[in-house]
């Protein structure tokens, strides 16, 4: 058995978490010149993992933040989730504690990672999180309107499997014969302002005229949700979690006759290339801001520690222009608000050494979770879970 794999799905998973208290004290500058702090930004400069070095960072716009996100490391295999819930924390919450473990039980049985084995975590990732809706919806309606995109990466023997529901995206940065970096999309979109999207959900409900709408200028599926996959948002999968007209931004006119969105994640698997250089794994909120090759010209052009900050702070800058604003006067809006301006961003950068590749390496194994929590009325502090003991893959 795979020592990885057997172990972490053979461990005993204790209910521990430390956690680090970050303050004005400790948390890290900001890129810019600016000497004022982002108190809604959070990062992890560098780490390591199987095959090299990983940064990490998330903003918080929201009242209650909705992006979950993880790195799980290994002696032989790394993974990063990032969900970015919508309507609520509570799928995005329930996924970074359940699919993580529903693939290392799929993997303990099958004694291997495959794109199939993916998809039946995310199965039963799915089928989990709406028990959940089923025994509280009576006490708690809207928890049926609740959903979370998920996009998964997992590095085993080389091979890169990418599995996406929702509009996160990866991107691989790899070198060209010219010496520059290439930024590639690895997922696809699954979003209402794509065509072929539109089409997909046409070709499926062709006795439903209003499957997608325009409403605002952006397209919306029922008029509702931009995108088409994802984990969750029940009343949108199964007649018995319709919304009564009381909530009329969830309420359908007509009950659905089949599953409007699906949990079936679209997969991309490849065996890496030494031109293959490093990933980027964010949340929507990071590409309404940069491109694709943007993204990678920033980590590719500096140093790795700090990059996924540096990422995130050039997104904001940019978001901040757009309103005529410095990121300094961004920085002085509080959450919820900031909601106006930006949404959740989670980055996160995964270095490929090659070298590395194949080889035993002594990477601790380490479980690191990005959240932010409010504490008290008008306080504001970030408590970042990060225990390789509490996670132990021994």
């Amino acid at each position: 058995m795979l020592s990885w794999l057997g172990r972490i799905a053979a461990a005993c998973w204790r209910p521990v978490r430390r956690y680090a208290r970050m303050n004005k004290d400790n948390i890290i500058e900001d890129d810019s010149d600016s000497s004022i702090p982002d108190p809604l930004v959070w990062c992890k400069d560098l780490q390591k993992h199987s095959y090299g070095d990983f940064s990490f960072a998330v903003v918080q716009a929201n009242e209650i933040i909705e992006d979950q996100s993880q790195v799980e490391t290994g002696h032989d295999a790394t993974f990063v989730g990032v969900y970015d819930g919508h309507g609520g924390p509570e799928a995005s919450r329930y996924i970074s504690d359940h699919l993580f473990l529903h693939l290392m039980r799929l993997a303990r049985e099958n004694g291997s990672i495959s794109e199939d084995i993916l998809r039946s975590a995310f199965g039963a990732t799915e089928d989990g999180f709406l028990t959940l809706v089923r025994r509280t919806c009576g006490i708690k309606p809207l928890i049926a309107a609740i959903g979370s995109c998920c996009l998964v990466g997992v590095i085993w023997k080389g091979t890169l499997y990418v599995a996406n529901l929702g509009d996160s995206r990866a991107v691989i940065g790899s070198l060209s014969r010219s010496n520059k970096i290439v930024a590639e999309q690895l997922t696809k979109d699954h979003n209402a302002s794509m065509e072929e999207v539109r089409q997909e959900l046409r070709s499926s409900h062709p006795d439903d005229s209003h499957i997608v709408v325009m409403k605002h200028g952006v397209w919306r599926i029922k008029g509702i949700i931009q995108v088409s996959r994802s984990i969750g948002d029940a009343y949108l999968k199964r007649p018995e979690f319709s919304l009564d007209p009381s909530f009329p931004r969830f309420h359908l006119s007509e009950p659905i006759r089949r599953p409007v969105l699906t949990a079936i994640p679209s997969i991309n698997a490849r065996i890496l290339q030494p031109n293959d250089k490093f990933l980027i794994f964010a949340s929507d909120g990071l590409w309404e801001h940069l491109t694709n090759q943007e993204a990678a010209e920033i980590v590719y052009n500096n140093p790795r520690a700090g990059v996924a900050k540096r990422v995130l702070t050039t997104a904001l800058s940019v978001a901040a222009r757009k309103r005529e604003m410095r990121y300094d006067d961004l920085k002085k809006v509080e959450k919820g608000v900031r909601r106006y301006f930006h949404d959740d961003i989670t980055v996160v950068v995964i270095f490929i050494d090659h070298e590395l590749v194949g080889k035993k390496t002594s990477v601790p194994e380490l479980s690191v979770r990005g959240f932010i929590d409010t504490v008290g009325p008008s306080n504001f502090e970030i408590l970042q879970g990060i225990d390789a003991n509490a996670r132990s893959f021994i």
